[in-house]
């Protein structure tokens, strides 16, 4: 027990926990099952009771370091130790090494209905296993099988007390599996009652699709989850995918990375996406969507980087061939081990082995973008609120792992639509692609629905698929709105045609005005040349004047001197 205390309330005493080591389940139930007491996992065949109650023994071995003892009355110790193998659990090894003991014993019908059964002689062997290896665990699997011959329920319920009794004084952490049934969770109807946490199993099929499921119906002294969770039986066991488990702490990168078309970047600020973010791209059949998520792929390969590219509707060379015709050649990153391919039809499996796979191939993989295409493929046999549970915890765990993901979503299946809209809000760019008809044609348009944190385009911009891959044109607007295909072709040619009868004339104008320049320039250098004749001819005058201006001067006094009667001094 840990005591926790908040200021201003009362201590709280929590109670001891073992972690299972199962992927999930701790999350939900806090810190794993109960210490020192038993817990109960029921469901009907084939829903993994075994598998977890062995899984459970393992991790405890191997990884927390409690032995334990596993107590089994419907498989032969071969039999077990083979059919665990296939998850990597080495039960010969541990048990070499003091880790783990099992005891298989095989209920025989000589077993038959007398007031004098009891189970002394099987918690005797018990106590003798745990004594031998000092286990801190127990599992039984299944507890039924010990009452298969006994008919009175007295009895019955007088020995499970008692054992369950003799597991809590022995403070040991015991799994006991149980078999489903009629009306209640197990078959006598009485061990969920003297457990102290309850976990059901279930396999269920839709549209042919089969999922399991995991609910922790009670557990007393602590809170859990009490949803309903998918899980799993993977490679590596048990394994359970809650979105509760999955946090909202990851880091985010502000680098951004090419989208491989350069329209559709120059749409996105000039930068391309962020990094580590998610991009959906929506759209009917035929717009290109699967086109758009290799751009993305070919980009990062270009940059060195690492691709995993998920494919639930084309093959490998179906999609070789197909993006060879716009000049992506996806085969020479393939080879050079860039990029990796997993292509697989929706049906084979259920939503949650598709998530698992998924996950499991992204840690091998450890690519820096993940491509799935189409997600709604998976929604088929599936209720929406399956698909958008699948498809939350997928985009999570990518932006916890900081991958970025491109998903690709076929509009118009009103099966999914809820489902895409629930994650729509989880995705940080979304683009939509679009059929454009006017004027008899359909051409392909792409806008940017959202993108959060930079800014974008608000025009809905015609792309063009051709052997030089993906193209962005320029918005080119008319009487009618956006025009595309031919119309727009026209509308360019128009453009072009005014352009240069415009340029044209513009040129014959200033040639024009050239020549006038020309002239202009040539009349005032003739005038130019007369006023300086002029010029000249004029000082000639002027000076002419101006000497005979001095010499009337010099005769008048002449004239003067001639008339005084008295010369003056110095004259004759």
């Amino acid at each position: 027990m840990t005591t926790v205390e908040d200021p201003g309330k009362r201590p709280r005493v929590l109670l001891s926990k073992s972690l299972t080591g199962i992927a999930g389940f701790d999350e939900i139930t806090d810190g794993g099952l109960p210490a020192g007491r038993p817990s109960l996992v029921c469901g009907p065949p084939g829903t993994g009771k075994s598998l977890f109650a062995v899984q459970f023994l393992v991790n405890g071995a191997t990884v927390y370091g409690e032995p334990g003892v596993f107590l089994t009355f419907e498989e032969s110790r071969d039999e077990l130790v083979s059919n665990v193998r296939s998850f990597g659990f080495d039960i010969e090894a541990m048990e070499r090494d003091g880790l783990l003991l099992v005891d298989a014993l095989t209920m025989e019908p000589r077993v038959v209905d007398t007031g004098d059964f009891d189970l002394e002689a099987l918690i005797v062997r018990l106590a003798y296993a745990v004594d031998k290896i000092g286990a801190r665990r127990i599992a039984i699997d299944n507890v039924e099988a010990l009452f298969a011959g006994i008919g009175k329920p007295s009895l019955v319920r007088f020995e499970l007390r008692r054992l369950f009794r003799w597991l809590r004084d022995h403070q040991v952490t015991a799994v006991i599996t149980g078999e489903r049934g009629q009306g209640t969770l197990t078959r006598h109807g009485i061990e969920e009652y003297l457990s102290d946490c309850v976990v059901i199993l279930d396999d269920r099929l839709t549209h042919d699709v089969a999922t399991r499921r995991l609910r922790v119906m009670k557990y007393r002294g602590s809170t859990h989850g009490r949803n309903e969770y998918p899980f799993l039986i993977g490679t590596e066991g048990f394994e359970v995918l809650p979105i509760t488990s999955l946090g909202l702490s990851q880091d985010v990168s502000g680098d951004r990375v090419s989208t491989g078309v350069a329209g559709l970047d120059e749409m996105l600020g000039g930068q391309g996406v962020f990094r580590g973010s998610g991009v959906l791209v929506s759209g009917t059949s035929g717009t290109g969507k699967t086109t758009i998520a290799a751009s993305f792929a070919d980009a990062a390969c270009r940059r060195g980087e690492k691709v995993l590219f998920f494919s639930f509707e084309e093959s490998r060379s179906e999609i070789y061939r197909n993006m060879t015709s716009i000049g992506l050649d996806l085969a020479g990153w393939v080879e050079q081990g860039l990029l990796h391919f997993y292509c697989e039809r929706p049906t084979t499996r259920g939503l949650e082995d598709h998530l698992a796979t998924m996950q499991r191939l992204i840690r091998d993989v450890e690519p820096t973008l993940v491509v799935v295409d189409p997600v709604t493929s998976l929604a088929r046999g599936a209720t929406p609120f399956d698909v958008s549970a699948m498809l939350m915890r997928q985009v999570y765990y990518l932006k916890a792992a900081g991958i970025t993901a491109v998903m690709t979503v076929l509009s118009g299946d009103s099966g999914t639509e809820q489902a895409i809209l629930n994650i729509s809000s989880l995705v940080d760019t979304s683009l939509e692609v679009v059929i454009l008809t006017a004027f008899g044609e359909r051409n392909r348009g792409l806008y940017v629905l959202k993108s959060r944190g930079m800014p974008a385009s608000n025009q809905i911009r015609e792309f063009l698929l051709s052997d030089s891959g993906v193209e962005v044109v320029p918005v080119m607007v008319g009487p009618e709105g956006v025009l595309t295909g031919s119309a727009r072709i026209a509308a360019v040619s128009a453009e072009r045609a005014t352009a240069e009868e415009l340029s044209k004339e513009s040129g014959e104008l200033a040639r024009a005005l050239e020549r006038r320049r020309e002239s202009v320039d040539a009349h005032v250098a003739t005038l130019r040349a007369d006023f300086a004749a002029e010029e000249i001819l004029t000082r000639r005058l002027i000076e002419a004047s101006e000497q005979r201006v001095d010499a009337a001067q010099q005769d008048r006094l002449a004239q003067g001197r001639r008339r005084t009667a008295r010369p003056e001094p110095g004259q004759p």
